[in-house]
């Protein structure tokens, strides 16, 4: 098998890289060529997808599945898929839930409305709408060879969006620890490595459409993912469990301040609450969520600095600071 991988230098990228490899395939990169990682045993192309000119240097191969990650303006997916089309027999995109049409609703099923966006958006500063957009591109160029993942909370290790990374090294200090309850509040999230598996097996059995790809509800929970965390990083946190309530008297906002976490009646708790039965029938797999906090800790533990952080999303993470006012508000509540 022939795998090209736009992108394939960080997190879901490097993912899908790296299970391709450990196939046997023989896998293609191409990007800028400004990640600090690269796999020893890939051919790297190097070019700038925003640059319909860069894409020459795809002429004359062919690849057996493209797995895409791209979270850019759509013109960039349109233009890749149209150089593509008639090289490549599948094309994978890792899109996203964020397409649904706000709010979602609870079960949020594939079938729902999306978002409106026009295949050749330009520049639009919506991140749903860039998606989309792509989404469309990559349909109207490939039909049913075209394959939209829609994942919503990913994490595992070389996340570079930052959600899992904080609440592990704010364990890892230890002390009281803010955590948002109710504890058994249920999470749908991914290991990356699990949705690069999905992706390739998705594209080599032929599978096309869109997938909503993410765990079952209650696969996890906020105290199963935080008492992860206390023990993968020695146990040195207590946590004391907000209700809701105080959370929001104090102003701490869902999902930034606190990752990973909405509140059962937040708008968008559907993030959390997909339908995810068409992904499942199709074999999607994903690991129990102390085997995603212990790798993560794992390899935050081996990084000579900071974790990495994408520079088109905010930090994520609780001022201390405001931390200790919410426990203080919990205790006299």
């Amino acid at each position: 098998m022939r795998l090209l991988v736009l992108g394939g230098s960080s997190f879901v990228g490097r993912a899908l890289v790296e299970d391709g490899v450990a196939r046997g395939w023989d896998v293609t990169t191409f990007n800028r060529g400004r990640g600090a990682w690269a796999h020893p045993d890939v051919e790297r192309l190097i070019g700038d997808r925003e640059d319909a000119a860069s894409l020459g240097v795809l002429d004359g191969r062919e690849f057996d599945v493209v797995a895409d990650t791209w979270s850019g303006a759509a013109r960039a997916a349109r233009d890749a898929a149209a150089v593509l089309r008639d090289r490549v027999g599948r094309y994978a995109y890792i899109s996203s839930c964020s397409v649904y049409a706000p709010p979602p609703p609870m079960g949020v099923a594939e079938a729902d409305p999306t978002v409106a966006a026009a295949a050749d958006d330009g520049h639009v500063d919506d991140y749903a709408q860039r998606k989309r957009g792509s989404e469309l591109a990559i349909t109207e160029a490939f039909g049913d060879r075209a394959l939209l993942l829609r994942p919503g909370l990913i994490l595992g290790p070389h996340e570079d969006v930052g959600r899992l990374p904080w609440w592990l090294l704010r364990l890892a200090r230890g002390g009281e620890v803010l955590a948002p309850g109710p504890a058994d509040q249920p999470l749908q999230l991914i290991d990356a490595r699990d949705l690069a598996t999905f992706a390739l097996d998705a594209a080599d059995a032929g599978l096309g459409g869109a997938y909503n790809t993410v765990s079952r509800r209650g696969h996890a929970t906020m105290r199963s993912l935080l008492e992860a965390g206390v023990a993968a990083t020695g146990g040195a946190a207590r946590l004391t469990w907000v209700t809701p309530a105080v959370i929001a008297q104090q102003g701490i906002e869902p999902w930034s301040e606190l990752p990973i976490w909405l509140p059962p009646d937040h708008e968008y708790a559907a993030m959390h609450a997909a339908d995810v039965e068409r992904a499942h029938a199709a074999g999607l797999r994903t690991r129990p969520v102390r085997d995603t906090v212990r790798d993560t800790w794992a390899w935050l533990r081996a990084l000579a600095g900071a974790p990495p952080q994408r520079d088109d999303i905010p930090p994520h993470g609780l001022d201390p600071e405001r931390e200790r006012a919410a426990l203080s508000a919990m205790r006299t509540a």
